[in-house]
């Protein structure tokens, strides 16, 4: 049952309900993230997810690599794609992640990764960025063939701490210079947002600066609101944290879970209207946990959302 019980209609096209062609459109392919604590907790994928999804692996400072790679290896046996992280600052050296490279391979065929900074302030050996990861040439040499890397849709202070986008963007050129001279299939997984119209207009920006890397959107899955705000502050969402505190002013609406029914209801019409935009896939961060925002796919995302034991 989805938090919100919204009612199916005959209007199946109207915006933010199931049944809305558009937004089952969008839905497809969707991605999902999971940490190998809150995996342990879902007693099988197969029940709650479309088979073939993507599931990032976030891979926090403090994890042990043996607890990422039996995650990896339980979600891919179970028949999904799996993309752990690598977070650069928390990677000692080359020969870390070359054994981290050939763990991943070699017990849990895994030939995909997401590459980004890392949250840590201060890196722990000799990478402090994404493009130092690919600098090194061993995810070619492995034989990794999917590399994604961070978007971030407002600004990001770690990179830029005035706010702006001057390195962010840059970082930015640099890989899709990356994406053209290496045969890496490659996508943009972004920090989520709770707007539309600075996504579209962040993609657009993009796309209009000659970054034709496919965007998969971060979005936050279902959740208490009080949970939403604690962890948008945490990840340095920008503006749009404003949808958030509004509602939270709403003593009608501040006792009722979240759900991205506007957002993605919006995104999802714009990408109808607009074949050619430049957001491929939506990545989910399930803030409320891995079942509820499954749940909440299946009911908005239309036949290609049911589970594989659906």
């Amino acid at each position: 049952m989805a938090l919100l019980n919204f009612k199916r209609r005959d209007a199946g096209n109207e915006p933010g309900i199931p049944g809305n062609p558009d937004v089952e459109r969008f839905l497809q392919g969707y991605s999902i993230e999971v940490m190998p604590r809150t995996a342990e907790k879902v007693e099988s994928f197969a029940d709650i997810l479309p088979a073939g999804t993507r599931v990032y692996i976030a891979h926090i400072a403090g994890t042990p690599i043996e607890d990422m790679v039996a995650t990896a290896r339980r979600i891919s046996a179970e028949g999904f794609s799996v993309m752990p992280h690598f977070p650069a600052r928390i990677i000692a050296d080359k020969a870390t992640l070359a054994d981290w490279l050939a763990r991943y391979q070699g017990e849990a065929g895994v030939e995909q990764g997401l590459l980004l900074a890392g949250g840590v302030a201060d890196p722990v050996g000799e990478f402090d960025s994404s493009m130092q990861l690919m600098e090194t040439g061993l995810f070619d040499k492995a034989g990794f063939k999917r590399l994604h890397v961070a978007g971030h849709p407002e600004g990001n202070r770690d990179i830029d701490p005035d706010g702006g986008r001057r390195n962010v963007d840059a970082a930015l050129q640099w890989k899709q210079g990356f994406s053209e001279r290496t045969d890496a299939e490659m996508a943009i997984a972004t920090q989520f947002a709770f707007e539309a119209e600075p996504i579209i207009e962040w993609a657009d920006a993009l796309k209009a600066a000659g970054i034709t890397i496919p965007i998969h959107i971060g979005i936050a899955g279902p959740a208490k609101l009080q949970t939403l705000i604690k962890f948008a502050i945490a990840c340095g969402v920008g503006p749009s944290l404003k949808v958030l505190q509004k509602r939270a002013m709403d003593v009608t609406k501040l006792m009722l879970p979240y759900e991205p029914t506007e957002v993605i209801a919006k995104l999802a019409a714009h990408k109808a209207a607009n074949p050619d935009f430049n957001i491929e896939r939506v990545h989910f961060f399930p803030l409320g946990g891995i079942k509820t925002n499954a749940t909440w796919a299946t009911e908005n995302g239309g036949a290609a959302a049911k589970p594989v034991n659906g």
